[in-house]
């Protein structure tokens, strides 16, 4: 079979963070955050170039070790084959190493990237086979699909194939992040969970799952009790201590907080831009504070000329 043919332009994909767990959802729930890595790719003639700007520009491999061009062989080989060469650009805005989806984001780019460079690329692997590819990539599909979806979404296996929907949620709610100076390997945080809970717990979190759907989409008022959870963030806390000490200094404020992903960023979920504004000043030093919005859009396929950095406040 003859391989695939590539487009002579160059395309340009942009990709939301996200925060994957929300407190009990863990490994299911994902929702998109308005800050957003910016990714070029075009085909070229021969070898591999890639340029970095911002997040990772000093620390990043800038060879076929990059996650993103691996992500890029990956979805190129489904697609058919590789191209002769390859050119990126990259301008990343989401901190790595902080519980946002920095890895998921490239993941997604470089799978959206590769289908919207070749020809056909849509009819050769449609939306649902693009999670199933991220998700074998990164290995769990709740940040991927997130990145991918827009908006709050959840996330399963069946039968060992990625699935999501995407919800809506409310309108009115403003993430609040705050990220601090230190990184944490997520396979260092994966590591300090038990291999079994009590079911007890297990019980609670299948609750408060729940639960959580619904303040998130219809009840943000139920956000405090929807968002307790029992099943990672008190076994991580050793890993991160500041972390694990503002989530509990900002609940016991009446402030719906969880860590974000594995951490160590901390995720408030405001109910309005007031009480936004209000939680961005309770963090003290050590922390930066940012207001976000919630992106709708997920991982989008967008023209060149297009400027902005999408949504972020300090």
């Amino acid at each position: 079979m003859a391989g695939p043919a590539f487009r002579a332009a160059a395309v340009r994909v942009r990709v939301p963070a996200s925060s994957a767990n929300l407190g009990p959802g863990f490994d299911a729930l994902g929702l998109a955050l308005g800050l957003y890595d910016d990714v070029v790719v075009r085909v070229a003639d021969a070898g591999l170039h890639i340029d970095i700007a911002g997040e990772g520009a000093d620390s990043l491999p800038r060879d076929e070790s990059h996650l993103l061009v691996r992500s890029l062989r990956t979805a190129f080989e489904l697609l058919g084959g590789q191209p002769r060469g390859l050119e990126v650009v990259c301008a990343n805005r989401i901190p790595h190493g902080r519980g946002l989806g920095s890895s998921s984001a490239a993941i997604c780019a470089g799978v959206m990237a590769a289908r919207a460079v070749t020809t056909g690329g849509e009819a050769r692997l449609d939306d649902t086979a693009l999670l199933e590819l991220a998700t074998e990539i990164e290995g769990h599909p709740d940040n991927v699909a997130a990145c991918l979806l827009g908006g709050l979404t959840l996330a399963w296996t069946d039968a060992g194939a990625a699935r999501a929907i995407r919800l809506e949620p409310a309108a009115s709610l403003v993430p609040v992040v705050f990220v601090p100076a230190w990184p944490l390997q997520t396979r260092t945080a994966r590591g300090l969970l038990p291999r079994t809970v009590p079911h007890v717990d297990a019980a609670f979190n299948a609750g408060r799952a729940a639960l959580l759907v619904e303040a998130l989409t219809r009840r943000p008022e139920l956000l405090l009790a929807a968002t307790e959870d029992r099943l990672h963030q008190e076994y991580r806390a050793p890993a991160m201590p500041q972390s694990a000490d503002l989530v509990t200094r900002l609940r016991a404020d009446g402030v719906p907080a969880v860590v974000s992903g594995a951490g160590p960023t901390v995720l408030a979920l405001a109910a309005d831009q007031g009480e936004a504004d209000k939680v961005s000043r309770l963090a003290g030093e050590g922390w930066t504070a940012n207001r976000l919005a919630l992106d709708a859009a997920g991982a989008s396929v967008l023209p060149l000329s297009t400027g902005g950095t999408g949504g972020r406040e300090g």
